[in-house]
């Protein structure tokens, strides 16, 4: 892997992270494109959604500190489905990021969510147990790349009755532990690889850094106005690519 491979790479991990089109597609479509990428695991990979991790830090670093307990208390509720499954499904969880036909597949899966994501839901209730371990789930789906993450746990936010605005905040909030811990796995697995060149991962974290904090406000504005359709005929199309590449 080479700089010119981190630089792509972390500007499409950094665009669609916070957009409902599923990074982990892109960056499986992609890197199928350059025939002498290789990378430990799915290593590279997360260190890129770290870069992301970061940029949500970032932006929302005001809302950190003022977070109660009991928000707190649900997003460890709705991070357990992920750290199951990836807990326990880790090596199987690689093998996905291989096939670019089950990336295909899963995005349609993600059309889907992004196509009812617009269909007018009217705020009901407010964060609990029940519909933050829900999206948690949906957040555990997502680990399927192809899946949007932001995609899949707004859409389940949505219609666990939360305020369209409240869903995307948790979900974008939620992906913090999320992602520490599939980093964490990683680099106790590939982390002291010496064949891994420090100085394209660290151009690829932040990259993706810069162009992720770019992408949030975005992902937002797409939201509030209902115009998460255009996605869905994005995820679509992305689909078609993958079964004929």
């Amino acid at each position: 892997m080479n700089y010119f491979q981190a630089l792509v790479l972390g500007v499409v991990q950094g665009l669609t992270e916070f957009l409902p089109v599923s990074s982990s597609a892109h960056l499986v479509l992609i890197q199928s494109l350059f025939p002498s990428f290789s990378q430990p695991g799915v290593l590279f990979d997360v260190i890129l959604h770290l870069g992301t991790l970061f940029a949500i830090l970032f932006y929302f670093r005001k809302d950190l500190f003022k977070l109660s307990f009991s928000y707190l208390k649900f997003i460890v509720i709705a991070t357990i489905p992920a750290v199951v499954v990836g807990f326990l499904f880790s090596d199987q969880i690689e093998f996905l990021f291989k096939s670019v036909r089950l990336v295909g597949a899963a995005l349609i899966l993600s059309a889907i969510f992004n196509f009812l994501s617009d269909r007018k839901q009217k705020a009901s209730s407010l964060l609990n147990n029940k519909n933050s371990f829900i999206i948690g789930v949906f957040q555990a789906l997502a680990i399927t790349p192809g899946v949007s993450r932001s995609g899949s746990t707004i859409f389940a936010g949505v219609v666990s009755g939360l305020d369209r605005k409240e869903a995307a905040r948790f979900s974008f909030l939620l992906s913090v532990p999320a992602v520490l811990g599939a980093n964490v796995l990683q680099v106790l697995k590939y982390g002291f690889d010496s064949q891994i060149n420090f100085g394209v991962y660290s151009f690829g974290f932040l990259t993706s850094f810069v162009f992720g904090f770019l992408s949030i406000s975005l992902a937002l504005k797409f939201l509030l106005s209902r115009n998460f359709k255009v996605f869905a005929f994005y995820c679509l199309i992305l689909a078609f690519i993958c079964f004929v590449v």
